[in-house]
């Protein structure tokens, strides 16, 4: 039989006593009293949770926040019990809801932040119940920090921002009283010589505050000056969930949301109405009138602006949308509307290859990444020669000019990524370029109306003429390639014909007049889409093949989160000129509008640097930014010829690496020598300004610290100038202790020192140690 007193002699056992004493719920369990921290390790997961809501527009909060509290609550009152069944519940819990995350994950393989950013809330709301010690409480204080850096990647706004400031806010007491407890100090004990009473203090607000403003002004330094090395190290890009596609897609339907008719409620903008057709009419005041197959402009008015979309790309650029080949006298249209080519995506991934144009200039690729904010039409915005496209729908289409079609509407909150090959423009080269235009080039690309063809022919080579009359008389270059006509025909149109002040000035055209000879010869300007479709018109009249196309311009760039809010209003249209080898070429005629338009360069490192400027110039007079922004490129110029410069003397052999070590090695001491001559001063400068005894006190406390006893922060003077006897030698112990009292008696009892023998004592002193 199984004997019952051996089992009673086990229980007497140091080993089994051992055992009992580590069991849950017994008092050798170190758990985490303090109140103050607990509160704030909450306030920062809430912070997390609230960024998460504020940057994926979630509504976590709703749940999480309450349960959070009450898991915090719960955990400080039962932090020295065993709570074993509330551990088996909270296992449990966090096995359903990793189930519940790949459930999830299957719908969102490109893009699991948010996903990733659930499961995490839910394992903190299910941790707050279990939280006893302050490692638990750590577990916490790390996720609400990958909570926050989550939100970053999300956040496309400066709603992002107060919450950043404010978990930092927390985020630094926290630490501190973290690390306070990880020590085991209790509140230091202050003593008021005036009310005699003691105050307890945690935290010094004035240290904190000072930390705070210092660690937000270093971050934006960082930030401004951080430079922006171009490519994704990654190529998993953000991307909307899946959408399915309801019946056939041809891509050969544009469906603009702007051009809803009596009768016709299907979005459908292909069709034929007084917005295709050239007749007069007013544009609506929330859609581009260009987005679609036909363009009217022989329309007036004024769109109302409004945020259509946000854009992160490695460099800035036109959004280009759709071109056009036809001219109809009064607007375009894509004569090739029913010629597209649709492509399908592979079903385990979102990419889709594309081909871009054939070109052997360099070029660059950008990648981009487009958040819809307001509906815009199925037409896809995308920077020039797109290869590839990460886009939520199984298929699209691409038309002959080159725009990219969805088979939905691009709907509000829906995001893609798209990679495009642009070229770099190298004015030498498309000056060079050959004349031997291929035949489908001439066929879709220099047709005009017959009716106008002589008299804007005419008009074209006069201008033409006119400069190369000039160019005798003034020694100036040469128009020869069509490269450097095209520059000149949209300087000229930016410098001699303008815009109307008023959106409702300019006639209509009547039903017989053309648009391009009503520009140039009866109202000499027109809108600004005018002046693109002039310039297109004036080049194919002279042989040059050009073509309209319509897209947005980047927006205004926001330097705090790196992304261009691209609005209505900045939808427009300018002309692309082919060069044979090398491609389409964009040029911009419009007045106010720089006549080539943003685009890849060289070296884009501190792009965001550079954004930030062009942000601060625009609130500056123009003859301060022309000043300022000359000497900067100055200074930057020759920075970087000097770091270039700095870093080729490695790739020179042995002798390279040793004179760039030595330049390196000196570098590095003169700026020791220059930051140390630097403190020197302003410690020199913050001590003539103290009251004399306070001066003197603190040389002299500098004085002891460098020689090994610095004073502790809560140590009194009376106390440190005993301990100092200890350490010192007793004339030194002696002209310390001396210092010391004065100082205390001037401080707290009002009396005067005797100034001058105690500095005499103390240059005595410092003549003695040296």
């Amino acid at each position: 039989m199984f004997n019952l007193s051996r089992i009673n002699r086990f229980w007497h056992l140091p080993v089994a006593n051992s055992w009992r004493q580590s069991t849950p719920g017994s008092p050798l369990i170190e758990v985490e009293d303090s109140i103050s921290l607990r509160v704030l390790v909450l306030a920062l997961v809430i912070l997390g949770i609230v960024a998460t809501d504020i940057a994926g527009e979630t509504t976590f909060s709703i749940w999480a926040i309450p349960l959070s509290v009450m898991g915090a609550i719960w955990s400080y009152y039962r932090r020295r019990d065993s709570n074993v069944p509330v551990k088996f519940c909270i296992a449990i819990g966090m096995l359903v809801a990793l189930g519940a995350f790949f459930g999830r994950l299957v719908e969102e393989l490109n893009d699991t932040r948010l996903g990733l950013a659930e499961l995490l809330i839910q394992l903190q709301v299910l941790h707050s119940f279990d939280t006893p010690r302050r490692k638990n409480l750590g577990y916490s204080i790390v996720i609400g920090l990958i909570l926050l850096g989550v939100a970053a990647t999300l956040s496309q706004t400066l709603a992002f921002a107060p919450v950043l400031l404010l978990f930092l806010a927390i985020a630094l007491p926290t630490l501190v009283l973290d690390y306070r407890s990880r020590l085991g100090l209790q509140p230091s004990k202050i003593k008021n010589e005036k009310s005699k009473k003691k105050n307890y203090s945690i935290l010094n607000y004035k240290f904190l505050i000072v930390n705070f403003l210092i660690i937000v002004g270093l971050g934006l330094a960082i930030f401004a000056v951080l430079p922006r090395f171009p490519g994704y190290q990654l190529r998993m890009f953000p991307v909307s969930s899946p959408i399915e596609i309801k019946g056939s897609f041809t891509g050969r339907t544009i469906i603009n949301p702007g051009y809803v008719r009596k009768g016709n409620a299907d979005n459908q903008g292909s069709g034929t109405g007084q917005n295709q057709t050239g007749q007069p009419g007013k544009i609506d005041n929330g859609f581009y009138y260009g987005f679609n197959s036909q363009i009217n402009q022989n329309l007036r008015g004024e769109m109302k602006p409004k945020v259509v979309m946000r854009v992160r790309s490695q460099a800035e650029g036109f959004w280009r949308v759709l071109g056009f080949d036809r001219y109809t006298g009064k607007g375009w249209e894509v004569s090739r509307n029913e010629d597209v080519t649709t492509i399908r995506r592979s079903p385990w991934s979102y990419q889709i290859f594309l081909s871009p144009p054939w070109s052997t200039g360099k070029t660059k690729e950008v990648v981009q990444t487009y958040t819809v904010v307001s509906d815009l039409p199925n037409l896809i915005p995308a920077m020039a020669n797109a290869k590839e496209i990460y886009f939520p729908t199984p298929m699209l289409a691409v038309d002959k000019e080159g725009g990219l079609r969805s088979p939905v509407e691009l709907s509000e909150d829906l995001t893609y990524t798209v990679i495009s090959e642009v070229p770099y423009r190298d004015r030498t080269l498309l000056t060079q370029a050959p004349t031997n235009y291929p035949q489908h080039i001439k066929k879709f690309y220099l047709q005009i109306p017959e009716e106008i063809t002589q008299k804007v022919r005419q008009r074209t080579e006069e201008i033409l003429a006119n400069y190369n009359r000039e160019r005798v008389a003034k020694s100036l270059k040469s128009l020869d390639s069509p490269y450097e006509k095209t520059l000149y025909l949209a300087q000229y149109l930016k410098q001699n014909y303008s815009i109307p002040e008023n959106a409702l000035e300019l006639p209509y055209l009547s039903e017989k007049e053309d648009l391009v000879e009503a520009f140039l010869f009866k109202y000499k300007g027109g809108y600004p889409d005018h002046f693109s479709t002039v310039l297109t018109v004036m080049l194919r009249s002279i042989g040059i093949p050009a073509r309209l196309v319509a897209g947005f311009s980047a927006g205004e760039f926001n330097p705090f989160t790196g992304m261009y809010v691209v609005r209505n209003t900045d939808a427009y249209a300018m002309t692309e000129v082919y060069f044979p080898k090398y491609g389409w070429f964009a040029f911009d005629p419009i007045p106010n509008h720089p006549l080539i338009p943003p685009s890849v360069e060289e070296t884009q490192t501190f792009s965001v640097l550079r954004q930030f400027w062009h942000w601060v110039a625009g609130w500056l007079p123009s003859p301060v930014t022309g000043l300022l922004t000359n000497v900067f490129e100055t200074i930057f110029r020759w920075v970087g010829r000097a770091i270039a410069w700095f870093f080729a003397l490695f790739s020179q052999g042995w002798v390279g690496i040793l004179t760039g070590s030595i330049l390196a090695t000196t570098a590095a001491f003169l700026g020791w020598l220059g930051w140390s001559q630097w403190r020197d001063w302003l410690n020199r400068r913050w001590l003539n300004k103290l009251p004399a005894m306070e001066s003197l006190y603190q040389q002299m406390l500098q004085w002891t610290a460098q020689k090994g006893l610095g004073k502790h922060p809560a140590q009194t003077p009376l106390e440190y100038a005993k301990v100092s006897s200890q350490h010192h030698a007793p004339i030194t112990a002696e002209v310390i202790n001396e210092i010391c009292q004065a100082y205390v008696d001037w401080r707290y009892g009002g009396h005067a020192p005797n100034l001058k023998r105690l500095r005499q004592r103390w240059q005595g002193l410092k003549k003695t140690a040296k």
